[in-house]
C-alpha cells in the first residue's frame, strides 16, 4: 500500500495535466464494484463552458428589486430562481438547481469544464459590504460543487477536468489584483487543489496561471490571469515592463505554446476578462492586447479558441492582426497618445449599446471570404444585385482561412441580468475516439513508469532565452512574419534572406517575438475543420420569467418613472422587468425547473454557422455589419451567393426587379416598408432592417428585450 502511493504521488508530480488527484482518498481504498465506473472511457466531443455565478448568500425571495436594497430586503418581485433582467445577483436556490439540472443532463456528455470565474455577489449593497470571508467562501462552495458532481466513482479524483480562472469579483477590493504571491492567490491555490495540476501549483502562487492538458498530448486549456491584462486594475501596469505580471504571464504563454508546437499538440485559451477592443473603448490595457494579438498571430497554428465570461452578454469579438502595433510593443511609452478608454466594470446592458455598435461599425470593414465558383466571385461569373470588386472586396483574397483574424467567444452568465445561461461547445474527435482521456492519464503513467522527454514546466522567475531555445531545440530561430494576407512568395522577389539564430529582438531588448508557423505547415484547427476544431455550440438559458411563475400586483408601480426610455432605462441600476411590483401570493409557487434551448449553431438558419473557425464568423459578422442604403454601409458586396441572391434588388444593387419587394429574405434583411407608399420610386427609400444583426441582439440579451425594442438598438 505505501509503495502504490509513493508511486501515485511521483507520477503526480511528473505529469502536469493531472489536476489534484492526489487530494483525493487513495485509489485501493475505494470501491471498485461499479460496471459503470469500469467501463472504457471515451470522448464525446463537448465541454461546458459556465461564467459568472456570482452567488448571493443574502438573497430573499419576494425582496424588492430596488438599487438600494437589491434583493436583501424590502418586498418586491424577486422570484425563487432570481429577479431576470435585473441587477441582482444570484439566489443560492438557482446556483443548487444549475449543478443539480448539469448532473442529471450533462454531466456524463463533456469532456472538460470551462469555468472562467466571479464567482462572488457583486458589492452593490451599501448595507452588507463584501468581507474577505463571504468571497472566498461562496468560491470555495462553488469549487466544492464542481469537485463533488465530477468525483470519480471509485473517488480517485475527478471524472473530467475542471479549468477555473479568477475574475475580476473574486477579490477585494473588486479588479485589484497586486503582483504574486500574495494572499489571494494562495487562498485560491487552496481552493482550486483539486483543478491546478500539483506541478504548478507553485507558480500558480506567483502567478495566478496555469494550463491543464485537458486531451493529454493533444489538447490543453490555458488559464490566463486576465486581471493582470485588465485596464481597471490599479494595482499592476500592463504588459510592457519586465518588472510588471503581465509581462511575466505573456512571456509564459510565449514559451509554452512553443511547447505545445514542438509536441504537435493544441490549445484554448481561457479567461474571465475578455480582450475587448473598439475604436473608442477597452478592457485591456494597450500593451497586453497588443503582444496577445501578436502571439495569436504567430500561434495561429496552435490555439484553437478564446473562451471568456464578464460581460455577460452573449457575443464573440474578432481581432484583427492589422491593429497590431510594433512601435507600441518596441516603445510602450506611446500607450499614452491613445484615444481608448477603460470600459466600465462590467459590461452590462447600460454600456451594451454604445459597444455592440462599435462591434457592428468594425465588423462592416472586415475583409470576408471570396468563395470560388459561385456568382460574383472570383471566376468571373456574372454579379446579380451588387457592384462587382467594389471597394476591392471582390478580388481575390490571399488569406483564404481568415489567418488574419482571431475569434473570442464570450459566454453569458449564469447569474440572471438576463436569463441564466450555460453553453455546451463541441469540437472535432475524427481520429480521436480512442485516445486515452484525462481521467486515465494517472494509470497511464503509473504503469509506463516515465515521463514525456519533451513535457517540462519552467518557472518565469529564472527563465532565460537561451535555456528556452536549449530546451526547445531550436537552431535556425525565427524572423517576423509579414501579414498572412500578404505572404504568399513573389517570384520576382524570391531572394533568399538569412534568418537570425536566435529570436529577433527589435528596439526593445524584452520583446521577444515568437516563431511564426512553419511556411509549409497547414492552416490549424481554429481556420480549417479538422480534428479539435470547434463545430458548433447549444445555448441553454432557464426563462425565470416562466419558472418563478409570480402573480404581481402592479399598484406600486406608480414609484417608478414610467416616462423612462428605454435607452435610458439602460443607464441606471437595472430593477428588472418586474420593477415596482409585488407579489400577490405570501408564499412562492415556483414551477419544475430546467434549462432548454435557446439556439444552437448547428440549426440557426439566420446564422448560418457551418462550424466555429475564424471564416466563419468572419463571414457572420460581415454580413451583420452592413446596414442599409444611405446609413453610411451598403450591401452592394457580401461575397456569397445566397447572400446575393437574397440582397438582390433590395439593397443598393443594379438589379430592381421584383425580389426587392419581398419582406423577408432568406439571409436575414427585414423590410419595414411604409404605409401607403407603392410607388416605386418611394419603395428604394423604405427603412430596411438588418435580420442577422436583430438575431444576434436577441441572443446578446439571452432572449429577455422584445424584437420592437430591439430595433431601437439596430
Amino acid at each position: 500500500m505505501a509503495l502504490q502511493r509513493v508511486l501515485l504521488g511521483a507520477a503526480l508530480l511528473w505529469h502536469g495535466v493531472i489536476a489534484g488527484l492526489s487530494d483525493f482518498a487513495p485509489a485501493a481504498q475505494k470501491s471498485t464494484t461499479s460496471s459503470s465506473a469500469n467501463a472504457p472511457r471515451k470522448l464525446h466531443g463537448r465541454f461546458l463552458h459556465i461564467t459568472d455565478l456570482h452567488p448571493d448568500e443574502f438573497y430573499r425571495v419576494h425582496s424588492s428589486t430596488d438599487e438600494a436594497e437589491a434583493c436583501h430586503r424590502g418586498n418586491g418581485p424577486a422570484g425563487t430562481y432570481g429577479a431576470e433582467t435585473s441587477d441582482c445577483d444570484t439566489p443560492i436556490a438557482l446556483i443548487n438547481a444549475t449543478f443539480d439540472w448539469i448532473a442529471a443532463n450533462l454531466k456524463d456528455q463533456v469532456d472538460f469544464v470551462i469555468w472562467t470565474g466571479d464567482s462572488a455577489r457583486h458589492d452593490s449593497d451599501e448595507e452588507v459590504p463584501r468581507s474577505q470571508a463571504q468571497v472566498l467562501g461562496t468560491n470555495r462552495m462553488i469549487a466544492d460543487k464542481f469537485a463533488e458532481l465530477f468525483a470519480h466513482p471509485n473517488g480517485r479524483g475527478l471524472t473530467v477536468p475542471i479549468v477555473p480562472t479568477l475574475g475580476n469579483n473574486d477579490i477585494l477590493p473588486h479588479n485589484i489584483l497586486l503582483s504574486g504571491p500574495n494572499q489571494w492567490l494562495q487562498h485560491y491555490t487552496q481552493i482550486w487543489r483539486h483543478f491546478i495540476p500539483e506541478v504548478q501549483r507553485h507558480s500558480f502562487e506567483f502567478g495566478g496561471w496555469f494550463l491543464v492538458e485537458v486531451i493529454p498530448d493533444r489538447l490543453a486549456v490555458f488559464s490566463l490571469n486576465t486581471l493582470y491584462f485588465f485596464d481597471r486594475n490599479a494595482g499592476v501596469d500592463g504588459c510592457g515592463n519586465p518588472s510588471e505580471p503581465g509581462f511575466k504571464q505573456l512571456e509564459w504563454l510565449r514559451i509554452q505554446l512553443q511547447f505545445m508546437r514542438a509536441r504537435g499538440m493544441k490549445a484554448i485559451l481561457m479567461g474571465h476578462v475578455p480582450p475587448a477592443r473598439t475604436d473608442s473603448k477597452k478592457l485591456w490595457d494597450e500593451t497586453c492586447w497588443q503582444k496577445y494579438t501578436l502571439w495569436l498571430k504567430q500561434f495561429r497554428d496552435v490555439v484553437v479558441v478564446g473562451v471568456y465570461g464578464h460581460m455577460n452578454i452573449d457575443h464573440f469579438m474578432i481581432q484583427d492582426t492589422h491593429d497590431i502595433d510594433l512601435k507600441l510593443l518596441t516603445d510602450p511609452t506611446q500607450e499614452m497618445f491613445s484615444t481608448r478608454e477603460a470600459m466600465q466594470d462590467e459590461l452590462s446592458v447600460e454600456s451594451a449599446t454604445d459597444y455592440l455598435q462599435e462591434l457592428r461599425d468594425g465588423w462592416s470593414k472586415l475583409n470576408p471570404p471570396i468563395v470560388p465558383g459561385v456568382p460574383g466571385s472570383v471566376n468571373g461569373d456574372k454579379t446579380k444585385g451588387r457592384k462587382k470588386n467594389r471597394g476591392g472586396r471582390g478580388k481575390k483574397r490571399k488569406d483564404p482561412w481568415g489567418e488574419r483574424y482571431q475569434l473570442s467567444l464570450v459566454g453569458p452568465s449564469v447569474v440572471p441580468n438576463y436569463f441564466p445561461t450555460l453553453r455546451v461547445i463541441e469540437y472535432n474527435i475524427s481520429g480521436l475516439e480512442d485516445v486515452p482521456v484525462w481521467a486515465d492519464a494517472l494509470e497511464t503513467q503509473v504503469a509506463t513508469d516515465s515521463e514525456p522527454a519533451d513535457q517540462k514546466h519552467l518557472d518565469m522567475r529564472d527563465v532565460t532565452d537561451s535555456e528556452l531555445d536549449a530546451n526547445l531545440g531550436l537552431e535556425d530561430g525565427f524572423e517576423i512574419e509579414n501579414d498572412p494576407e500578404k505572404a504568399e512568395p513573389n517570384p520576382s522577389k524570391n531572394r533568399k534572406k538569412k534568418t537570425p539564430k536566435h529570436p529577433k529582438k527589435d528596439k526593445n531588448p524584452n520583446l521577444v517575438i515568437p516563431d511564426p508557423p512553419a511556411k509549409t505547415s497547414p492552416p490549424g484547427p481554429g481556420y480549417s475543420l479538422q480534428p479539435l476544431s470547434l463545430t458548433g455550440y447549444t445555448q441553454y438559458y432557464a426563462n425565470l420569467t416562466h419558472i418563478n411563475n409570480l402573480t404581481l400586483d402592479a399598484k406600486s408601480q406608480d414609484d417608478f418613472d414610467l416616462s423612462l426610455s428605454w435607452t435610458e432605462w439602460l443607464m441606471r441600476w437595472r430593477q428588472g422587468k418586474h420593477r415596482g411590483k409585488t407579489p400577490v401570493a405570501p408564499k412562492p409557487e415556483p414551477r419544475e425547473f430546467t434549462y432548454e434551448v435557446e439556439y444552437n449553431t448547428f440549426e440557426d438558419k439566420i446564422y448560418k454557422l457551418h462550424d466555429l473557425t475564424a471564416n466563419s464568423f468572419v463571414k457572420l459578422a460581415y454580413r451583420m455589419g452592413q446596414r442599409a442604403k444611405g446609413t453610411g454601409f451598403d450591401l452592394d458586396v457580401l461575397g456569397e451567393d445566397d447572400w446575393e441572391e437574397d440582397t438582390a434588388g433590395e439593397i443598393g444593387g443594379e438589379d430592381e426587379d421584383s425580389e426587392g419587394d419581398s419582406d423577408e429574405d432568406d439571409d436575414g434583411f427585414e423590410m419595414e416598408k411604409e404605409k401607403g407608399k407603392k410607388d416605386r420610386k418611394k419603395k428604394k427609400d423604405r427603412k430596411k432592417q438588418n435580420k442577422a444583426w436583430l438575431h444576434f441582439l436577441g441572443h446578446a440579451f439571452v432572449s429577455t428585450v422584445e424584437k420592437d425594442e430591439l430595433k431601437d438598438l439596430a
